[in-house]
Formats: C-alpha cells, structure tokens, sequence
C-alpha cells in the first residue's frame, strides 16, 4: 500500500500554514513600516507648528511645487 496519498493533506496543511505565517510577517513588516512612517509626520507637524509660532513659515506657492 503506497503512503502517497495519505501525506497529500498534510502537504497542504503544511502549505496552508507556511502562507498564513508568511502573511503574519508581512503585516507585521507593514504595520513597523507604518509605525516609523507616523513619528516622522508628527515630528514635521511639530517643527511646522513651531516655525509658524515663530513666524518663520512662509504661505505656500503652490507654483513651485
């Protein structure tokens, strides 16, 4: 009797739970990535708070942009 086709639903659980934890690792990648992203936003919305009470911003030119 061959063990061919008793191991085929395992391969597949195997499969199943290799792209499932390789999709965990790419959530956790994006939301570290996001994370890094959001203290650099803060931090400019900071200095461009302070500049203005400073008034040391300037309008915009959109035509230059």
């Amino acid at each position: 009797m061959s063990n061919g086709g008793a191991s085929k639903p395992w391969e597949q659980v195997v499969e199943h739970l290799r792209l499932y934890l390789l999709h965990l690792q790419e959530e956790l990648e994006w939301d570290r990535a996001f994370e890094e992203t959001q203290t650099r936003f803060v931090a400019a919305a900071q200095r461009a708070r302070e500049e203005i009470a400073a008034g040391q911003a300037q309008p915009m030119d959109h035509d230059r942009l």
